[in-house]
Order: C-alpha cells, then structure tokens, then sequence
C-alpha cells in the first residue's frame, strides 16, 4: 500500500474510533502508544475554548497555535486539520475579522471537525476536502500555515513546501509542529509502514527540513526542539510492529523530536532584491 493510502486508511479508522469514544496518540492505537508525542499539549485555558471530542481527538506532536503569533484580522491555514482543534484555536486568535481554514483528505475527519466547529459555535471556520500537496486555495491566499505532525507523513514533502510557499502571503509565516530526526535512522524503522503512519518513519533530519524550506523559497527557518524522547519513550514507538525493541530503542535514543519549525516568505521587498 502506498503512504499515502496507508495514512488516508488509519486516520478515517481513528474518526470512526473517536465517535466510539477512544482515545488516540498519533499513531492512531487506543492504547496510546504515542503518549510520549501527544500527551499534555494544551493547557487548561486552552482545553476550555475548544468542544471535549476536539481535545480527544487531537493527534498532533505539539501545540503550533501557542508558537505562532496569531493575530487578529489574520487568515490562517492548518494542513491535515484532523479534528480540528488548532483549526478552532487559530479561529479564536484571529477573531475579529480573521479566518481559519483546515485542509484534510479524509472524509470522515472532515466530518469530525465541521461537527466540532458546530459544538464550538465558530463561523470564521472553514474546512476543506484535499491533500497539502496540491492545497484548494488561490496564490497567496493566508498569512500563517499551522500544521502539527502531518508534514512528515507526506512522500512528497518537497511539492508540500512548495504549496505551503505558494498560498502564503508575501511576508507570511509558516509555523508547524513535526515530528524531526537528528542522524540516521535505523532501517527497520524506515521499512516500517505502522510507524510512517505513526508519525516516525516518514520525518526528515533537521538540516533536510531545513534546506529543503530554504530549496522553496523560504528565509528565516528556525527549528525549536519542544520534546526530545529517551530510550524508554523510544520503545513505546517500536514495540506496537514487531521491532526487536532492545536491538533498535538504542539507536533512537535522543534522535527522535518533536520541534517546532518557523520560516517566513519574503515579502514583495526582499523578492525583488533576490532577484
């Protein structure tokens, strides 16, 4: 199965999962496997502007909305919006007079959402059906793209950035939560198809996240660790497919992050000067 399918597949059964009431991490098991990435990403005030079932079902590695300067009258764009908890965020900051859109591929997250936005009772919401590798928005559309841990489970990362490039405005901010490697990552880990989908295989070296920003266009990249995961967390990723757990946990310890990753568009200024 292609990434792609395999990522449509497991997010559909976790928005069918969440109307069972289960509790997901980002690798989408129950069990919460992925609790070292997703647990504890949103404090109390925050939990408090958003319905219960968006909290629940947030499946993110971090809390992009917290980091990125949100502004009033601004529209804000959050690729792979899930059930659409930083998209109801990002609503409230840029409120009056901003938007927020959520892109995501998959039927039944979308229907997850626009029913988490009717709980919320926001209408500077929109939610859109599609991948981030060909975004439904015209050039230079938003200020600022969210995202929280689903650049990495892209195969094409490289057209993502440079869709992300294109809907920004000139000046706009890209401000996204991942998923980032330092050094090599052992091979069975990159065989594995559960851990792309679990938001581990498919994340890119911090100095490949940051040329390829660079590679489109983008100036001014920053990439912040906000978690980085020993040993012990390290396991919990690998015991869920069959890894020899004591063979490979050690060469993941202290390579595996969640990191906040900041870059700018040049406005029209700077683009004039670079050419």
């Amino acid at each position: 199965m292609e990434p792609k399918e395999a990522v449509r597949e497991k997010y559909a059964a976790i928005a069918r999962g969440m109307r069972g009431e289960s509790r997901s991490g980002c690798c989408g098991d129950a069990a919460g496997c992925c609790d070292p990435i997703s647990a504890n990403l949103y404090d109390a005030a925050q939990s408090g502007e958003v319905p219960e079932e968006a909290l629940r079902a947030s499946l993110g590695c971090g809390n992009p909305t917290a980091l990125a300067e949100l502004r009033a009258g601004e529209t804000v764009l959050d690729l792979g919006s899930g059930a659409g908890i930083d998209v109801l965020l990002s609503a409230r900051r840029v409120a009056p007079g901003g938007k927020a859109y959520g892109l995501d591929m998959t039927d039944e997250m979308l229907a997850l959402a626009r029913e988490n936005q009717r709980r919320a009772g926001l209408e500077n919401v929109e939610f859109l059906k599609g991948e981030m590798e060909q975004i439904p928005l015209p050039d230079a559309s938003v200020d600022v793209i969210v995202s929280n841990c689903v650049v990495n489970l892209s195969a094409d990362k490289d057209r993502v950035l440079r869709e992300a490039f294109r809907v920004l405005k000139p000046g706009g901010r890209f401000a996204v939560a991942d998923v980032v490697i330092r050094g090599e990552m052992p091979e069975p880990v990159l065989q594995s198809m559960l851990l792309w989908v679990g938001c581990v295989a498919g994340a890119l070296r911090d100095e490949e996240y940051r040329s390829k920003l660079t590679a489109a266009g983008f100036r001014e990249v920053c990439i912040e660790p906000t978690r980085v995961y020993d040993l012990e967390q390290a396991r919990a990723f690998l015991a869920q497919d069959g890894i020899d757990v004591d063979t490979v946990a050690p060469e993941l310890e202290g390579k595996l992050m969640s990191a906040f990753i900041r870059a700018r568009k040049p406005d029209g200024i700077e683009a004039s000067e670079r050419q």
